[in-house]
């Protein structure tokens, strides 16, 4: 260890470790910062569907009052206009009995027929004025079911207003919601990337300094030769020494991350593009990856690791990080991968 940490000085400070750390930080931060406007698009598309389905609702009701009045106002119009003719109907026929009335008053023509005709005229202007009578009546009902009407538009309107009043307010909940989301998941982000780089600079130095084992961006990758034997999901005694550490790193850690940071660590299987026989344990490559990283799981959990704090997964030969069929190539691809993260 004394030699590696010599080597070190001698090769010159690594700033390769702080320049990843700080573009996963900005990766991470993109990344969320993506997560909250889409979250708060989700709720404010919500809301705003909500009220313009109020909205539409109420402007419907509108709509029909308004048809409905102007039908009554036509009404009105109507019997305004029938009003108007009975009563010049009944001042011609004052109008004749009076002119009747005067001839009988003179004598000329007949008594018995102007009486008769006077007798008429007094019927058709009683009859006349009870028509009159019932189109007032019929005016002072539409009167009050147009004062109805009026009365039922101001209620609405008044709860249009108060529903984009309300509107508007949401509105500002959800800006002031995004903001406080984020700042305490930027908060929460940093916390979790300082501890981070904590664990992967205590791995480096508990460790052994071997080139099968190295960080490659957010994730510490140890090489498949070195924990298992070819083809095999099994822990060989060099792995488990490397595990073993890693797994006492780990226990320090959580000790110290805070327990609102839901954190986890994830083991990642990966294998090169060579296709298996089938005919062995395995039947493909996504079997052996997904054994590799559930074997070095265990092992974890059985050195104390909470199990919840783990998380295994298999990728085959899809996920690559060196092109090419080489050996050199096939070698890197051969992996496993930890990553420190969130649930």
């Amino acid at each position: 260890m004394a030699l590696s940490r010599r080597g070190r000085r001698e090769r010159g400070i690594d700033y390769w470790p702080g320049f990843v750390d700080a573009l996963s930080t900005l990766l991470l931060s993109i990344m969320f910062l993506l997560s909250v406007f889409v979250m708060a698009q989700f709720l404010l598309g919500r809301e705003i569907n909500t009220k313009d389905e109020v909205l539409t609702r109420l402007n419907s009701q509108i709509n029909e009052l308004t048809q409905l009045l102007a039908l009554e106002k036509s009404g009105r119009q109507d019997l305004e206009d029938s009003l108007a003719n009975l009563q010049a109907s009944l001042a011609t026929s004052e109008g004749e009995r009076s002119r009747l009335q005067a001839l009988l008053d003179q004598g000329a023509g007949s008594n018995s027929a102007a009486e008769k005709r006077i007798g008429d005229l007094t019927g058709q202007l009683d009859n006349e004025k009870q028509v009159s009578a019932r189109a007032m009546s019929q005016i002072e009902l539409l009167n009050q079911q147009i004062a109805a009407l009026r009365s039922q538009i101001a209620a609405v309107e008044s709860a249009l207003q108060v529903s984009e009043a309300k509107d508007e307010s949401s509105q500002a909940k959800i800006a002031d919601l995004g903001r406080r989301l984020n700042v305490a998941l930027a908060q929460r982000v940093q916390e979790l990337n300082r501890y981070r780089s904590d664990f992967f600079g205590r791995l480096r130095e508990i460790l052994s300094d071997r080139e099968n084992i190295r960080i490659v961006g957010d994730r510490f990758v140890f090489q498949s030769e070195v924990l298992f034997p070819s083809g095999g999901n099994e822990l060989n005694p060099a792995g488990q020494v490397e595990m073993g550490k890693l797994a006492t790193a780990l226990l320090d850690l959580a000790k110290e991350i805070p327990p609102e940071i839901n954190w986890v660590l994830r083991v990642d299987g990966h294998t090169d593009n060579v296709p298996l026989s089938g005919t062995g344990k395995y039947a493909d490559n996504w079997e052996l990856s997904s054994a590799r990283a559930t074997s070095v799981v265990k092992f974890l959990i059985s050195k104390g690791v909470p199990a919840d704090r783990l998380v295994a997964a298999g990728f085959g030969e899809f996920q690559p990080i060196a092109p090419g069929d080489t050996p050199e190539a096939r070698a890197q691809n051969r992996r496993i991968e930890l990553k420190l993260t969130e649930k």
